[in-house]
């Protein structure tokens, strides 16, 4: 029993149902920041989720030290960064280019692991491991650092149109 009152069953079935929250609100409100709509619901949705999938993680019995439980310190660490950027600085500045990159880590590691995850429950996908899994997640990567660019272009062009209008007021 987890936490006592939920089977392992019922709370995998919660782990990954909160984390597809966090990665379909990651990928509304990230493409949606790199356009310049900053969304701020879908946002908390997506950093909330996403948190509560990393820290939800390391409550699975587990034995020792694994890949997910790195993966999970990681993202935590990236999410700490995204919610010290967007609440604590008010994403002013370089918080901008900060909650930009952690943000985009954040929805990155949760779209790993799900990669990860289809190519080992699915079995039409797990037929196809390992060589199509490393093309999905090299794709996937690609699709992160356009993303993760976009995001940084338009912090820096936001900061630039500040800096602008302080000098011209």
């Amino acid at each position: 029993m987890i936490l006592d009152f939920l089977s392992l069953p019922q709370f995998i079935a919660l782990h990954v149902g909160v984390s597809l929250i966090g990665i379909s609100s990651g990928l509304i409100a990230l493409p949606a920041l790199a356009r310049g709509w900053w969304v701020p619901r879908t946002q908390a949705i997506f950093l909330v989720s996403t948190l509560l999938t990393s820290l939800s993680g390391f409550l699975f019995p587990f034995h020792g030290f694994t890949p997910a439980i790195g993966v999970g310190v990681i993202s935590t660490l990236a999410l700490a960064a995204a919610f010290v950027a967007l609440f604590a600085l008010d994403r002013a500045g370089w918080a901008r280019a900060a909650y930009a990159v952690s943000a985009t880590v954040a929805l990155w590691l949760n779209l790993f692991v799900l990669v990860v995850q289809a190519f080992q429950k699915i079995a039409v996908l797990s037929a196809l491991a390992p060589a199509a899994m490393l093309a999905m997640q090299l794709l996937l990567l690609i699709a992160m650092l356009v993303l993760g660019a976009a995001l940084l272009r338009r912090a820096q062009a936001d900061e630039a149109r500040k800096a602008a209008r302080r000098v011209t007021a």
